[in-house]
């Protein structure tokens, strides 16, 4: 076969990107669906569960630092933060190193993770199998080309909060 069939017959740069975009949509709404029945089971809404995995994952956390990592006004921050130590996923700590005397830290209840992770145990499952299939370097590519997705969505998103 002639070098110029075989381009031919392969998918061609643009249609691949295209594909690889149109995958990451797919991913984000089988996600979001993952995360709603999560959320669902352990009765945390989606922005809820959104802010103690950001407090979980970089916390502890004010709650203006939450709310800046999670893009949400500090009005909303209020009622989720009211929800989440309700429920018993943070407590809020005065910050003794703060002269104000209403600062508060946000800290997760870290006893309650493993409510969380016996949830996800079915998704990180299927993951490490996932992953299995792959080498070194092809997780690798993939690590970097995801670290990188995170980057270009928080870039995107940063852009329409300036609008």
């Amino acid at each position: 076969m002639s070098s110029v069939a075989g381009r031919a017959s392969t998918p061609s740069k643009r249609r691949l990107t295209a594909d690889v975009r149109e995958a990451l949509r797919d991913l984000n709404i089988q996600l979001s669906l993952l995360n709603r029945r999560f959320g669902g089971r352990v009765e945390l809404k989606d922005v809820d569960w959104t802010c103690l995995d950001l407090i979980n994952r970089y916390g502890p956390l004010s709650p203006t630092a939450l709310g800046r990592r999670a893009g949400l006004h500090p009005a909303t921050m209020t009622g989720i933060l009211d929800r989440l130590q309700k429920g018993g996923w943070i407590v809020r700590e005065r910050d003794p190193e703060s002269a104000d005397r209403r600062a508060v830290t946000l800290h997760a209840v870290r006893e309650r993770n493993a409510e969380l992770f016996e949830l996800f145990s079915g998704m990180n499952n299927r993951m490490d199998k996932l992953c299995a299939r792959y080498s070194v370097a092809e997780l690798e590519v993939i690590a970097d080309f995801l670290q990188r997705t995170g980057a270009a969505g928080h870039e995107a998103a940063e852009e329409l909060a300036e609008d």
